[in-house]
């Protein structure tokens, strides 16, 4: 009966919904729905503030993450220097690797996001000051926000940093799972972090490695989003 209503008003009106199960339904959409300069700039600006703002609560406990990140933290610890400018250094070549397979549009949208969060990172210790904080916290909450920062970013064309772009490659050209692609390339990054970590701060980088990556490996998968 609700059928037939719908239709009578609307010829259009069911094509989202399956009105033969559930109401609430949704049916499969095949058409990708391709994002607005709006949306892909608001997008590139949260995922920058994402990512900038798990580096910080990061740093703050003294522990390190997967991937460039992760890479940018270890150099800062041992230098004294600021994260964002190893994060900048550590991108651009692995950037460059990869700008012919990935296009124009990745590489302009990956450099901006670096450069956010060179920016952020520099100004962030005027405007957050963290004296003390739980490295389970920081763990957790730290891993799971550049997670999702990366995550945003991969959704409308740009990487969180160099390995962002190699795991993006991979995930585009060759259906690679991000989330286990992501994993092994942070594996790599905490061996490296035994030369400065203690087994303490390494079983906690290792903690907050599994909710970054788990991010992805949740939603960014093949045919879960068809959204460009």
């Amino acid at each position: 009966m609700l059928q037939c209503i719908m239709n009578a008003m609307d010829p259009d009106s069911t094509k989202l919904l399956n009105l033969d199960g559930p109401l609430a339904e949704p049916m499969a959409r095949t058409d990708p729905l391709r994002h607005g300069r709006i949306e892909d700039l608001y997008a590139l600006f949260v995922g920058t503030i994402l990512v900038s703002l798990g580096l910080v609560l990061l740093q703050g406990a003294g522990i390190v993450t997967g991937g460039v990140a992760g890479l940018a933290l270890l150099a800062a610890y041992i230098t004294g220097w600021p994260v964002g400018l190893f994060f900048v250094a550590l991108t651009l070549p692995m950037l460059a690797l990869t700008a012919r397979a990935m296009g124009r549009g990745f590489v302009v949208k990956t450099s901006l996001v670096v450069l956010g969060i060179l920016l952020f990172t520099l100004l962030a210790p005027r405007a957050i000051r963290i004296t003390s904080i739980d490295p389970a916290f920081a763990a957790i909450v730290g891993g799971s926000i550049v997670g999702m920062g990366a995550l945003a970013l991969a959704r409308h064309g740009a990487g969180a940093g160099g390995t962002g772009a190699i795991i993006l490659w991979l995930y585009r050209e060759r259906g690679w799972n991000a989330g286990r692609t992501q994993m092994a390339l942070d594996g790599f990054v905490l061996l490296l972090s035994l030369v400065k970590m203690s087994a303490v701060q390494f079983a906690w980088s290792l903690l907050s490695v599994v909710f970054m990556a788990g991010v992805l490996w949740m939603w960014h998968r093949p045919g879960r989003y068809t959204g460009y």
